[in-house]
This record gives structure tokens, C-alpha cells and sequence, in this order.
């Protein structure tokens, strides 16, 4: 099943753009997925295992700053 995911990170810091810019990049290497960056959010196209998978594996990473927020919707559906 294909899905479509939007990921907004707000590392609650003073110097935030550089852990979201590292977040993005980080997702931007994984080939399978579609990744779409813009000013408000980030989103992710592809399969739902592949997108869960490259979500878990960098949310995990950007989460050890401390004081991390992320909101993240997800749809069933593919909506390029």
C-alpha cells in the first residue's frame, strides 16, 4: 500500500534550523521514498513499510535533542 506522510519538526531551541535542515537530509537519502520539503512541513511518498521504516529509523535520531516536537499525519493513499 502506498501512503503519504507530513512530518513538521520543531526542535524547540534557539539554533533550530540547523537540526531540521540535518532531519531533511536524512530522509532525502533514502531512494525508495519521495520527499518533498517546504516551509511548513516535509512529505514523504512511497510504500508504507519503506516510509514508516525511514521515519522511525531518523524521527529516532533528531528525538535524542532534547525538547523535540514532531507532528505527523499519515494517509492511506498516494496524493502526488
Amino acid at each position: 500500500m502506498r501512503i503519504s506522510a507530513e512530518i513538521s519538526y520543531y526542535p524547540l531551541h534557539e539554533e533550530f534550523i540547523p537540526p531540521i535542515k540535518d532531519f531533511i537530509d536524512r530522509l532525502l537519502r533514502h531512494d525508495e521514498l519521495e520527499v518533498r520539503p517546504n516551509t511548513m512541513s516535509t512529505q514523504v511518498f512511497g510504500e508504507f513499510a519503506d516510509v514508516m521504516d525511514a521515519i522511525r529509523e531518523e524521527l529516532e535520531k533528531s528525538a535524542a535533542l532534547p525538547h523535540s516536537v514532531f507532528v505527523m499525519k499519515i494517509v492511506n493513499a498516494d496524493l502526488r
